[in-house]
């Protein structure tokens, strides 16, 4: 099965807002993310408005040419932005103002109802719909609870762990839950802390069909330029070592 990379362009946004400048735009960024074979372009609209804003969100649904993934907050005020701009899909995050990135996935399990009362509206009206959650077992059951099309699992643990034995214990709880996810009907997508040198094991998952990757291609396009970037993690997925 072909991985589709979701390219994020949150940081190119970061970049921009961190002098309140016009560039570097996250708009352009994402045409030649395209170019260089990017399936997807991830952008995360907090509600703080800390580097993607509402304009970024406009000019990508009207000129994106693969698939536009709006993350964002399981809140009444975000869903009425993704009904005014139609995304492809939606995935629904935990968002805390204090918080630098994204530090865990929703805890489906507490929050079920609370959830579909989200979730079912956006089905309805006929979005895919994915939550973001860690790779454990309880929180997948939980999802599919929920109604949705997809999950995305938090690979921040895989990302962060030190020694062989760790990580291998971290990319077995991925493993686990991505197969209960497949085998529940689900699409499985994983994210966060992914780069050059850690993404190929992760690929290798059967069951997983998306990678939602950001901070590691912004960081070397500033080096390389943005298409290269991309291109190199392009070939990485496909290749998968």
């Amino acid at each position: 099965m072909a991985v589709r990379l979701g390219v994020n362009i949150d940081h190119v946004a970061t970049l921009r807002q961190a002098r309140k400048v016009a560039y570097p735009d996250p708009v352009a960024a994402a045409v030649l993310a395209e170019l260089a074979g990017a399936g997807q372009i991830t952008l995360h609209l907090r509600e703080d408005r800390r580097h993607i804003q509402d304009r970024d969100l406009r000019l990508l649904r009207e000129t994106c040419q693969t698939l536009l993934n709006l993350e964002m907050a399981a809140t009444q005020p975000m869903v009425k932005i993704a009904y005014e701009f139609k995304p492809d899909m939606i995935t629904l995050v935990p968002e805390r103002r204090e918080e630098v990135t994204t530090e865990g996935g929703l805890d489906v399990s507490s929050q079920t109802d609370s959830l579909r009362k989200i979730t079912r509206p956006l089905k309805d009206a006929g979005f895919v719909v994915s939550l973001f959650i860690d790779p454990d077992l309880d929180q997948v059951r939980a999802s599919h609870r929920c109604d949705v099309d997809r999950i995305e699992l938090h690979t921040g643990r895989y990302c962060d762990a030190r020694g062989e034995q760790n990580r291998s214990q971290e990319l077995a709880r991925l493993v686990d839950a991505a197969k209960a996810g497949a085998k529940l009907g689900m699409g499985v997508a994983a994210g966060h802390g992914l780069h050059y040198f850690n993404v190929q094991p992760i690929a290798r998952i059967a069951e997983v069909d998306e990678l939602n990757i950001g901070h590691s291609i912004v960081a070397r396009a500033v080096l390389v330029g943005f298409e290269r970037a991309v291109r190199e993690m392009v070939e990485l997925i496909r290749s998968r070592g």
